[in-house]
This record gives C-alpha cells, structure tokens and sequence, in this order.
C-alpha cells in the first residue's frame, strides 16, 4: 500500500510517514498543496490523508482535484477542525473517512487498512496464487499451507507481485509501490529484496526473473510442487524430453 500525506506541521507528517513504515506502509510526504497536486500527477497511490488547512491549494482543494480525476483514491482527512459541521463538510467535498487530531496511529493505521479493504472490492482481500496464499489484512503469508515469515519490506514487494496475477512487475514498479519517493533508483534494492524473499519461500523457486523486464509469479511452481509431492508418494516425476537439457 502506498500512501500520499499532505501535512504541513513537519514533525507530525514525518513521524505519521515513519509510523506507517513500520506497519509495511510506503508514505510520501507534501507539505502544501501545490507539491501535494504534483505527487498525485506523478505516482499512483492507493489512498491519500489529507490535512485541511495547509499552505498554497488547501486540502479541501486537493480533496476536490483528487474526486474530480476519477482516481478512485480513498480520502482520509486528518484535521483539527472537529466540529461536526467541519466533518460534514469534509464528507461533502468526498472525504471517505474523517479523523481528528491529536490521534493515535494505531487507529489512523487500522483505518487505512479499513479504507483499502473497501477500494479493493473488485478483489479478494485474501490472493492465492501458484501455492502462495497472502492476506493483506493479517500481514501473513503461506507457501502449500506453510506459514512464511517475512520482513515488511519482502511482504510489500511480494503483495505487488502477487496482484499483478503472473504478470512481469519492473524493478522500477517495484521500487515505486514497496518503497517510497525517497529510494535511489539506482540501487539493488530490489534485487537484493527479491533475492531474499526467494529464498524465504523455499523451492521451488516461485518469483521468476524475466531477463532485462523484471519479475513475476510463476504459476508453473504449484505445479511443479505437485509433481514433487506426487513422486515421494510413489507417482513418478515428469522426465525431460529427449534432446532437452535443464535450464
């Protein structure tokens, strides 16, 4: 999940940004409006916590350009104006969900969970895919039923690869969605990432390279796990074809 917020006290936006890190939560931080208006017309973003009273466009500014491009991201407005008016107001311009400060993460966390939940309701909440079984929700992960533990960073990556159903993820994509604004383009990163999440969901290998693409699930690995288990119950293994070697 990756989240835009438009925050102009400095200190609150990078301790919100650095609390979301810790629950696998990719931030990036605008200080006004205007910086705010260009994150959104370069990055996708799967939700955006938007204070209301900030310099240049105002969040409710934002919140109107964010409605009005058919974007389809969730709004959660986190502001000090908590009269009910000012929050009937806020749902009126098209917040999805209203928080007022001072507040705990905890709660701002479970809400953007909540919120993403509901956008995703063209999906399953819970993905399987070639033997992996990941549940976004409860942050788990299991390999043919075997639970998997994996680092917020390898669980953010995989979820990116496992939406995309098979299909090839960039490095470039990668470094976008699991990471943030902030990530040298130029590191291995990812590679070192996709690397270590291999070896963590064991053989055989389920996240193919595609040379010079990227990478993605490999629907063949279920498959092929089939056919090992079947072997050690007494079914042979599927031989090469002659003339064939091994990759």
């Amino acid at each position: 999940m990756r989240v835009l917020i438009v925050e102009d006290e400095p200190y609150l936006a990078e301790a919100v940004r650095d609390g979301l890190r810790l629950e696998a939560i990719s931030a990036d931080v605008a200080g006004d409006g205007a910086i705010a208006l260009e994150l959104l017309a370069v990055h996708s973003y799967d939700l955006a916590v938007l204070d209301r009273d900030i310099p240049g466009p105002s969040g409710d500014e934002v919140a109107r350009h964010i409605v009005a491009s058919g974007s389809g991201i969730p709004i959660l407005m986190l502001t000090a104006a908590d009269r009910l008016d000012d929050k009937a107001s806020g749902f009126g311009l098209g917040a999805d969900d209203y928080l007022t400060k001072p507040f705990e993460l905890r709660e701002l966390v479970l809400r953007l969970r909540a919120l993403d939940r509901r956008r995703g309701h063209a999906r399953p909440p819970v993905r399987e895919i070639a033997g992996l079984r990941l549940d976004p929700f409860r942050r788990e992960v299991f390999r043919d039923g075997r639970y998997v533990a994996l680092t917020r960073k390898q669980f953010a990556v995989l979820e990116v690869l496992v939406t995309a159903e098979g299909g090839v993820v960039s490095a470039e994509e990668l470094l976008e969605r699991a990471w943030d604004e902030n990530a040298d383009p130029l590191t291995n990163a990812v590679r070192i990432t996709v690397s270590a999440l291999r070896k963590r969901l064991g053989e055989p290998w389920v996240i193919a390279t595609v040379p010079g693409v990227g990478y993605r699930i490999d629907a063949r690995a279920d498959a092929r796990t089939d056919a090992r288990t079947g072997a050690r119950d007494g079914a042979p293994l599927p031989t090469a074809e002659p003339g064939r070697g091994h990759a």
